[in-house]
C-alpha cells in the first residue's frame, strides 16, 4: 500500500465511520473502484482506533464520569442506582454481542462479507430500515392533523433489555454495507429514542468493540501488501476528520433528518449492483490482498 492510498483510505474512514452509510464498505469500495488492493478487515479494524480515539476525546466528560462511577459502583451498593454508574453496565452488556459474533465469524468477516453484491444489498435494506426508523421517530416529533406529540425516550430509560437490542444492532455491522452507526440508530429509533440519544449511546458503545477489534487485528497489521507505516499514518488521518464530522454530526442530527444519507446508502446500492451486473466491476474486486 503506497502512502498515497493510506491517505486517502485513512480520510474516507474518518468521513464514514460516524456516519450511517458504512465506513468498512466505503474502506472496500474505494479499494474497489481505484482498483487497489482490498485493504483488508486488520486494516480497516486499526484504522477504526483513530476514531474511536476521537470519540474519547469529544466525549471525554461523559466517559470519565461514566467510568468513575461504574468503577465506585463496584464497592459502594449506594452507586448502583447511579445513572452514569447504570450506563457503565449497560456499555458492557450492550458490547457482549459483537464480541461473541466477532469472534464466531471471523473467517466469515475477512472473506465471503466483503463481496460487493453483499455489500450492496446491506446498503440498500439497512438504508430503508433507517427511512423507516427516521420517519417514525418524525411522526413522534411532529404529530399532525390525527395525531398528537409522542414524547420518546432519553437514555435514563435505558435498560438491560434495550441495551442488549442495541448490542445486537451492532453486531450486524460486522458485515460490511450494514453501518455501526446506521444499526445502532436505527435501532435506537425503533426502540423509541431520541435521534441524539440514539446517536450518543452508538458512539458510547463502539468504544470498548472498536478498540478490542482494532487490538485483536494488531497480529495481522503489516502482512499481505499493507504495512504498519501507512496503516499508522491512515490512523491519524482518520482520527483527525473523524473528531470533526462527530462535532457535525452531532448538531446535524438535532434539527435534521437522516433521509439524506437513506438516499445517499439506496442509490450507492443500487449503482453498485449495475456495475457488478454489467461486469464493470467484479463482486471480488481486489480481494487477492486477502
Amino acid at each position: 500500500m503506497s502512502w498515497f492510498e493510506s491517505f486517502i483510505l485513512g480520510l474516507v474512514q474518518g468521513l464514514t465511520e460516524f456516519l450511517p452509510i458504512s465506513s468498512s464498505a466505503h474502506l472496500r469500495l474505494t479499494a474497489a473502484f481505484a482498483g487497489w488492493e482490498d485493504p483488508g478487515a486488520a486494516f480497516t479494524a486499526i484504522t477504526q482506533i483513530g476514531t474511536e480515539a476521537a470519540v474519547l476525546i469529544y466525549f471525554r466528560k461523559d466517559i470519565a464520569r461514566i467510568v468513575a462511577a461504574w468503577f465506585r459502583s463496584l464497592t459502594d451498593k449506594a452507586m448502583r442506582s447511579d445513572h452514569d454508574a447504570q450506563m457503565g453496565w449497560l456499555v458492557i452488556v450492550g458490547s457482549i454481542p459483537i464480541g461473541v459474533l466477532g469472534v464466531t465469524f471471523k473467517d466469515q468477516i475477512e472473506g465471503p462479507f466483503r463481496d460487493l453484491r453483499l455489500i450492496a444489498t446491506t446498503l440498500i435494506v439497512m438504508g430503508i430500515v433507517l427511512g423507516v426508523a427516521d420517519r417514525l421517530a418524525a411522526r413522534d416529533e411532529i404529530g399532525g392533523r390525527h395525531r398528537v406529540v409522542r414524547e420518546r425516550k432519553t437514555l435514563k430509560d435505558l435498560g438491560v433489555k434495550d441495551g442488549l437490542i442495541y448490542g445486537f444492532c451492532q453486531a450486524m455491522a460486522l458485515i460490511p454495507g450494514v453501518s455501526r452507526s446506521g444499526a445502532t440508530i436505527s435501532g435506537g429509533l425503533l426502540m423509541g429514542y431520541t435521534r441524539e440519544a440514539a446517536a450518543r449511546y452508538s458512539f458510547l458503545l463502539a468504544v470498548p468493540a472498536v478498540l478490542a477489534s482494532g487490538v485483536f487485528e494488531l497480529k495481522d497489521a503489516g502482512e499481505g501488501h499493507v504495512s504498519w507505516g501507512p496503516t499508522i499514518f491512515a490512523t491519524f488521518i482518520a482520527f483527525g476528520v473523524g473528531y470533526a464530522v462527530i462535532a457535525w454530526f452531532m448538531k446535524f442530527i438535532t434539527t435534521k433528518s437522516f433521509m439524506p444519507f437513506v438516499i445517499y446508502r439506496i442509490l450507492l446500492g443500487i449503482l453498485l449492483f449495475i456495475l457488478v451486473g454489467t461486469d464493470v466491476l467484479s463482486p471480488h474486486a481486489g480481494e487477492s490482498a486477502s
